[in-house]
């Protein structure tokens, strides 16, 4: 694991008061046309800003081959988050701006001041394939406000509260974890991940000085292969999550709130548990990739209509997004996992698959993520 930072950071200069204030105006922008005032603060100091928000990469941690964690001082632009909710960064790759949303695993605690990412390089990422291969500390890269408002904690806090996570969906879940430490929160804290071995679990020493230093806090790591826990005393579950894990991390059905994040088929095995259970205690969920589901019936498949770019193309049974870029579009996308909702479009006519439920549903005029809505039949998307 390497790591690399920045020396300790001065306070950036920021434009404040009434400065601040006339810059932010759409008079400031029209007569600094034909950019915006940012595009000229930027060419002065990247870490300038009015309206837009960046980061600056302070430090760089490679957690193994495939991971990485960047550290994030925004400008102060920046309104904060809250843990679970996720921020989309950008990045230009040969000239193209590429975008993909992230949950910061930091503390949401206001005395944290910068924003921590943890990526996962992909084989088709765009973005995380150029952060693995290229961040480096200094480099700025565009962030948007935080999204998302159900995958949050809840105020005020339950004496019990449930965090369950596999791969890098461990991000919102510590952040989660960060927060409540630094509120001093004291109610039982249960954090249950699943890895793969030792080797794939991410922050394993920082969730070792939590537990240490927190007594109302159970990390139970959990290793998806046979024989991997051996040597990890921690490791008291095996294989994947069913009643003997619920019962571990759950033992009382009141005053709690449980929280998991993770592959689909984690997050499909805790929701069917949970309603096969008629637990009370509310379980909020969140995919970083959707469920895999059955192919579609060839019967199922028509023709995808591009209304606004006047192109027809036969289905694949692949989602509207990759579908289109098939085509040769570039719809705007995001997380590409539904969540960040930045592909939404109007949905002509026709109906369409949710791959992260299967259900088939759609009316026409109504707004649907392209992202992980399949078409079924014939489909026309105002796109």
């Amino acid at each position: 694991m390497t790591s690399t930072t920045s020396p300790p950071p001065t306070s950036p200069s920021r434009s404040g008061g009434l400065a601040q204030r006339l810059l932010g105006t759409k008079v400031a922008d029209v007569l600094a046309g034909p950019h915006d005032v940012d595009h000229y603060l930027e060419l002065l100091r990247p870490d300038w800003a009015v309206r837009r928000i960046r980061g600056e990469i302070v430090q760089v941690e490679h957690q193994n081959d495939d991971s990485l964690t960047i550290t994030l001082r925004p400008t102060g632009t920046w309104p904060g988050f809250e843990a679970g909710q996720h921020v989309e960064i950008s990045v230009d790759v040969d000239g193209v701006r590429h975008r993909r949303s992230y949950s910061p695993s930091a503390s949401a605690h206001p005395r944290t001041r910068t924003i921590e990412l943890t990526i996962r390089r992909h084989p088709e990422g765009v973005v995380s394939r150029y952060l693995k291969e290229h961040a480096r500390v200094g480099m700025f890269v565009g962030l948007s406000t935080p999204r998302g408002e159900d995958f949050v904690l809840p105020d005020p806090r339950p004496r019990r509260i449930v965090l369950i996570s596999g791969g890098s969906g461990i991000t919102p879940v510590l952040s989660m974890l960060r927060t409540l430490t630094d509120e001093c929160h004291d109610g039982e804290i249960s954090f249950l991940h699943y890895a793969r071995s030792p080797k794939d679990l991410l922050y394993a020493d920082e969730l070792e000085r939590i537990a240490t230093a927190h007594p109302n806090v159970a990390v139970l790591p959990v290793y998806t292969r046979e024989d991997a826990a051996t040597g990890d005393p921690r490791s008291v579950l095996t294989g994947r999550f069913g009643v003997e894990h619920l019962r571990h991390v759950l033992p009382v059905d009141e005053d709690a709130a449980a929280f998991v994040c993770g592959p689909g088929a984690l997050v499909e095995a805790v929701r069917t548990l949970w309603a096969e259970e008629e637990l009370r205690t509310p379980l909020r969920f969140e995919h970083f990739a959707p469920p895999v589901l059955p192919d579609l019936d060839p019967d199922q498949l028509g023709d995808v209509t591009f209304a606004g770019s006047d192109i027809t193309a036969a289905a694949d049974g692949s989602t509207l997004l990759e579908q289109a870029e098939a085509a040769g579009l570039s719809p705007k996308n995001g997380c590409r996992m539904g969540i960040c909702l930045t592909c939404k479009c109007t949905l002509n006519s026709g109906v369409v698959r949710d791959t992260l439920s299967g259900e088939i549903g759609g009316v026409p005029g109504e707004e649907i993520r392209i992202c992980v809505s399949a078409p079924v039949g014939d489909v026309s998307v105002d796109l």
